[in-house]
């Protein structure tokens, strides 16, 4: 079978990479959606808005070119986005914001298979942020690349619960989605129904993928902010869990058969600020070179041995404001090229 254009899960060699850029990253202006979703727990008053701390955004920099530096002697191709002032603001019809950052990309898009997809995304803060991967993404397209967007949604007020606290912040009114609400498994997608993905988000997924796909709505596991830290797709049959959100019980029924890594504790590393934009669970959100190969918070020196323990080599590396800036060594890779081809692992 021929090798196919584009990434198909979490896991196969990896060829070609976008990493994020921290440059002019801020903490943009308090609207519902924010309030809803990034300072839930946190008074409007104590929210300080603009740019982050110099030393968060340089020590950052020296991480990812540290980074960069390591891809490349594995002879994996790494792309940059280009560099946009977030604190030019983004107007709609209905309301205007600053923007926030291009950190992570793996935030805003997904890929699936020789698909790009542009997410729905959930704050009003990133609905323009795919625009820093465009040089990049019409590249791909004239390679061959199948690239869409989803429908911008409009984001109204309405768009957000604040008033019960028993309901999700998103309503259910149109598709929405932070692309990092997904994980691959090749024919089976994973989607966490959760404060940055609604059950509309889903069903529209599911009809753009037709039925080669399977896309698995993942309800009552984790109800805060992405994926990527609460599962971790390993390999084949190896499956790396958060034990402080998944169980026995609420463990997708696909994953039930596979040998399982529960990751217990985690070193905090701290953050600089006034908010910290991730939990210390920020430390198991891992990359993956190859099966056997990954990316690894190196002060997580639990988290390793256990990744070893399971014949899964591990290059130790820094993220020092992992917690500071939202996203761990999967939140800041776009894995847009892995060597493999695509499967029905269930």
């Amino acid at each position: 079978m021929a090798v196919y254009l584009g990434s198909n899960n979490e896991w196969d060699p990896l060829e070609e990479v976008i990493i994020g850029d921290p440059t002019n990253a801020q903490t943009p202006n308090i609207d519902k959606g924010q309030m809803a979703i990034e300072f839930a727990n946190v008074k409007a008053d104590k929210i300080k808005c603009g740019p982050f701390l110099k030393h968060v955004i340089s020590e950052t920099e020296e991480d990812l070119n540290e980074l960069v530096k390591v891809l490349r002697k594995c002879d994996i191709k790494v792309r940059r986005p280009q560099v946009i002032e977030h604190s030019k603001h983004i107007k709609t019809y209905d309301w205007e914001s600053s923007g926030f950052y291009n950190y992570a990309p793996r935030d805003s898009t997904l890929i699936i298979g020789n698909k790009i997809i542009e997410a729905p995304m959930s704050l009003r803060s990133r609905f323009l942020e795919n625009y820093a991967y465009k040089d990049i993404f019409i590249e791909y397209f004239k390679e061959g690349a199948r690239w869409i967007s989803a429908p911008k949604p409009r984001l109204l007020d309405s768009a957000y619960n604040l008033s019960n606290a028993n309901y999700l912040p998103l309503t259910n009114e149109e598709p929405i989605f932070d692309a990092a609400n997904i994980i691959r498994a090749g024919k089976d997608i994973f989607y966490l129904i959760s404060s940055t993905g609604n059950e509309m988000g889903a069903t529209w997924l599911q009809s753009i993928l037709g039925g080669k796909y399977r896309v698995h709505k993942l309800r009552n596991l984790y109800e805060g902010i992405h994926l990527d830290s609460t599962i971790s797709l390993l390999r084949p049959g190896l499956v790396l869990l958060n034990s402080e959100r998944v169980n026995e019980d609420n463990l997708p029924t696909q994953l039930q058969k596979w040998d399982k890594i529960w990751c217990h504790d985690l070193v905090d590393i701290g953050y600089s600020g006034a908010h910290a934009y991730s939990s210390v669970w920020i430390g198991m959100n891992l990359l993956m070179l190859n099966p056997n190969l990954a990316i690894v918070d190196k002060q997580q020196t639990k988290l390793i041995k256990l990744l070893e323990k399971n014949k899964i080599d591990v290059i130790g590396l820094q993220l020092r404001h992992s917690r500071s800036l939202g996203g761990g060594f999967h939140c800041i890779s776009l894995d847009t090229r892995r060597k493999g081809i695509f499967e029905d692992y269930f």
